[in-house]
């Protein structure tokens, strides 16, 4: 048996805090379902997001996306999967190579790779197409998880000058928001990296990976690293931003569990992800809990999460904010319940 892909980085240096997320791949001989899977636990400075459907049209493929509040065009998706099969997701990375001209331009390439590609092979022919005549322009720092039907899974860290990519093969990778190709002493998210890997890499050594480890594990996990403490077990009021996977700009947690067409399955908590609960999309059907059915292109799902998150956070001294542990605990365990009925059922809307 391969040993697990899940490298110490003893080099690394302490990093501060940033606009980050976490993300895994699994390939299917370490889950429970014997499915691939990808999860990103999204934090962002967009409001919230919501999950939507993009018609196939023309040569470009359907798709299943992630979009920022407010998106109504759908021009940028943030997670997705497609009539294919193919999905991918990305985390930001602050130790490679500057933008060259534009910044952010992550969501606009999975869009189009949503629309155009069907498999890793594809999609990393498309990015080395956009350096044919130089640096790229359309703004790229990051970390792309990707996964086809026909048994791709890997990370590629791309810029505005090149990529590299890593193939999962039957290893576990996680990766949060520094690059492995180019770490340097402003790497981000180291702390939450070496949490990602203590959670996970267990549960794939011993071929037991499902969606809720991710979403009940992972994305509810309040460890600090490199204190050694779980903090979800603190009587009073800790910091809502020290080095935890959530953090006050948490937006949403999703794994999709790879197969064809209608096989592909996303599972999808809007909001803060401690205070959310899972609905199922696929490609045939997305709930209106997550689709942009209220006001302002907004989903209910993530309204409803970042409200149960506001009444246990506030802003404590010297502006940063705090969670209120005692009071996020029976939240924490309400949705966790709900979450194991629905991931039993099948079921597509809260109970």
């Amino acid at each position: 048996m391969r040993r697990l892909l899940c490298l110490t980085l003893s080099a690394l240096l302490a990093a501060s805090a940033c606009l980050a997320c976490t993300a895994a791949l699994v390939p299917g001989c370490r889950t429970a379902s014997g499915r691939p899977m990808m999860w990103k636990h999204r934090d962002t400075g967009a409001k919230g997001n919501f999950v939507e459907r993009v018609e196939a049209c023309d040569s470009a493929f359907g798709y299943v996306a992630l979009f920022n509040d407010g998106d109504s065009l759908l021009r940028e998706a943030w997670m997705g999967m497609n009539d294919r099969g193919f999905a991918i997701m990305n985390t930001a990375v602050y130790d490679q190579h500057p933008y060259y001209m534009n910044e952010d331009g992550e969501g606009l390439v999975m869009a189009m790779a949503l629309r155009r590609c069907e498999t890793v092979d594809d999609f990393e022919a498309m990015l080395r197409a956009m350096y044919a005549d130089g640096p790229a322009t359309i703004g790229i720092n990051a970390n792309f998880g990707v996964m086809d039907a026909k048994g791709g899974l890997a990370f590629i860290e791309a810029d505005d000058y090149g990529c590299t990519r890593f193939d999962a093969g039957d290893s576990v990778l996680v990766r949060a928001n520094f690059s492995f190709t180019a770490i340097r002493d402003n790497a981000k998210g180291k702390a939450r990296y070496a949490t990602a890997c203590r959670l996970l890499v267990p549960e794939g050594e011993a071929g037991k990976v499902t969606p809720l480890t991710f979403t009940e594990g992972l994305s509810r996990s309040f460890w600090q690293s490199d204190e050694q403490r779980d903090y979800i077990s603190a009587n009073g009021w800790v910091p809502a931003n020290h080095d935890f996977i959530p953090r006050t700009l948490s937006t949403a947690s999703i794994v999709i569990e790879g197969g064809k067409g209608e096989d592909i399955t996303m599972w999808a908590e809007l909001g803060y992800p401690p205070c959310a609960v899972i609905h199922k999309a696929t490609m045939a059907h997305v709930p209106d809990a997550l689709r942009p059915t209220a006001p302002g292109w907004e989903s209910p799902a993530c309204i409803e999460a970042n409200r149960l998150r506001d009444s246990v956070m506030r802003k404590g001294k010297g502006g940063k904010y705090e969670i209120n542990m005692p009071a996020l605990r029976p939240i924490m365990e309400r949705c966790s319940e709900i979450n194991k009925l629905k991931m039993e059922n099948g079921e597509l809307t809260t109970p």
